[in-house]
């Protein structure tokens, strides 16, 4: 039986949608792979995320991803100094042209910088006003609903997770765990199955335990070559879809010799039995390379099946 991996492409900037997401869709069609394009919709307001300076963990990974060359200097003044644009109004067609192109699309956020800092302490009504937004711009563009969501830092809440049920979304992919499952928050179990990413991100790793820009492909070609089950790598159109595109176009081709098939989220979805899908406890922690907290995976929960 084949084994997959995922290619989930985190959109986050109006950069990252207009110059980053072409140059994946170039690199995925000569390779021939699959891949899930998660896109913000709403306004790129980047430059309020300066406020995170004073988390914890925060400025050591900024000094170790070359933030200011990843994501351009104008970008960074989004929302501040310069008005941030509307992606999902100046960016419509290369969006279109995206589900044109055979890849899957479907909703990262709104506004990333508010829902990744303001999610885990928002009430059930700002959560669903922001997926809502969210929604209603997705259906605008692509004159459907979205099927799947991604949230933005992996970044989410009861709330939101309640809210992934009441709007319909076959599946999500919001955090970070082992396979997929029913998220159980604290004894509530949501219906809405959590296809989880699998996968350190490029950069988690670059920075530490002498992983570079140059080499940051080998240790996790290295982690994927004895894996055999499903696996799901987030990449961000902002890092691989610019500086570290040659870096993940080694990924692609040393996976492909590994074995995996490249697909979009949605073929592993679509391989699973739902009523077989595992109970997991889904709570807040922590990943190595990267500050703060987030959805993550936790122990199965032992619930029967519903019925």
């Amino acid at each position: 039986m084949t084994k997959k991996l995922a290619l989930k492409v985190d959109v986050d900037t109006y950069r990252g949608t207009r110059e980053g997401v072409p140059r994946l869709i170039e690199l995925f069609k000569r390779h021939n792979v699959g891949a899930t394009f998660l896109f913000s919709l709403g306004p790129d307001h980047t430059g309020r995320a300066i406020k995170r300076v004073f988390r914890p963990g925060f400025l050591h990974k900024v000094s170790r991803t070359s933030v200011v060359q990843h994501y351009g200097f104008p970008t960074l003044l989004y929302g501040t100094l310069l008005p941030g644009p509307d992606i999902g109004v100046k960016c419509a067609d290369i969006l279109r042209r995206t589900r044109d192109g055979g890849f899957e699309t479907g909703i990262h956020t709104w506004d990333h910088v508010r829902w990744q800092d303001g999610v885990q302490s928002a009430p059930q009504a700002w959560a669903e006003r922001e997926m809502r937004l969210a929604c209603d711009r997705y259906a605008d563009i692509f004159k459907d609903a979205p099927k799947t969501h991604g949230a933005a830092g992996w970044q989410m809440s009861l709330h939101a997770l309640r809210a992934t049920q009441r709007l319909g979304f076959d599946y999500c992919s919001d955090g970070r765990g082992r396979y997929p499952y029913f998220p159980v928050w604290r004894g509530e179990v949501i219906s809405c199955p959590q296809l989880p990413g699998t996968l350190p991100t490029l950069d988690e790793l670059i920075g530490l335990n002498g992983v570079t820009e140059s080499n940051a492909d080998q240790p996790l070609l290295q982690s994927t070559a004895s894996m055999e089950g499903d696996q799901i790598f987030t990449l961000h159109a902002e890092l691989e879809g610019l500086r570290l595109l040659s870096v993940l176009e080694r990924l692609i081709v040393g996976w492909k010799a590994q074995g995996f098939d490249l697909v979009a989220t949605r073929a592993i979805y679509e391989s699973t039995t739902p009523g077989s899908l595992p109970y997991s406890v889904a709570e807040l922690g922590t990943v190595p390379g990267r500050s703060g907290t987030l959805l993550v995976q936790g122990d199965d929960w032992p619930l029967a099946r519903a019925a």
